[in-house]
């Protein structure tokens, strides 16, 4: 499913359930190469309709290449009705309900999950969509030694704003060492919003953005959609196995 190739390893993935600080039940993909020990771990932010078989196939295909990832379900608190949803618009109706301390905060414990289940050192966080704005803000929490983020939103779009839904731009500056891929054609991703991350990272030549000419939103992860663009998605997926692993290697 997902349009990267599979590394040298062989891997298997899981469901697995974390706890959250409010002792919230999150059921979350776990995945991990089945012989030997994982180089890194990976937390992986899925898009807004979260964990579903792209991720189950993406988190061991990530595994693959000596990575353990663990990949949590973002909307794990919303009423079942917005969980089961196939609509995308029915959970992006309930992103103003989220909140950035408890949502940050699964991320961190699906970190600790793999530094205790995997005996990683260094964990690394990578979204996509929505997750990609996670992305952005989990890089400023001091939890993560590199970030990855896919097409993520650089400002809360209007109609997802909540009291309790931080702005990425607000930490920008503090984040880990981070790579950023956008599209061109992306109205998720204006070019206003990412010169603003261009100028928020303008002191920090250890981040990097790149933007792919006419690309849409969306156009790496799932293949099954009219965005997708295999050079893109394979150039963007070099990228950033060549930047974790220079951590590893």
């Amino acid at each position: 499913m997902a349009e990267l190739h599979r590394g040298s390893r062989a891997a298997t993935s899981e469901r697995v359930t974390l706890t959250g600080a409010d002792d919230t039940l999150i059921e979350a993909i776990h995945a991990h190469p089945t012989e030997g020990v994982a180089d890194a771990g990976i937390v992986l932010h899925p898009d807004i309709m979260g964990v579903r078989p792209l991720f189950d196939d993406l988190c061991e295909r990530l595994a693959t290449h000596s990575f353990a990832v663990c990949a949590p379900e973002p909307f794990a608190r919303a009423p079942e009705d917005v969980r089961t949803a196939d609509d995308p618009m029915v959970r992006m109706g309930h992103m103003p309900e989220l909140d950035d301390d408890l949502q940050l905060d699964d991320l961190t414990r699906a970190g600790d999950y793999l530094e205790d289940r995997d005996g990683v050192f260094d964990v690394f966080v990578l979204g996509f969509c929505m997750g990609g704005m996670q992305t952005l803000k989990a890089a400023a929490t001091g939890e993560f030694e590199r970030a990855v983020a896919f097409y993520g939103m650089v400002r809360v779009p209007q109609e997802w704003r909540g009291t309790r839904l931080r702005e990425p731009l607000a930490t920008a500056k503090d984040v880990c060492r981070t790579l950023a891929f956008f599209g061109e054609a992306d109205p998720w991703t204006p070019e206003t919003d990412i010169d603003a991350l261009r100028r928020a990272w303008g002191s920090r030549p250890d981040c990097e953005i790149v933007v792919y000419p006419d690309a849409d939103h969306g156009f790496v992860h799932a293949p099954e959609r009219p965005a997708h663009r295999p050079d893109d998605a394979a150039d963007a997926w070099a990228r950033t196995l060549a930047f974790l692993s220079e951590l590893t290697a």
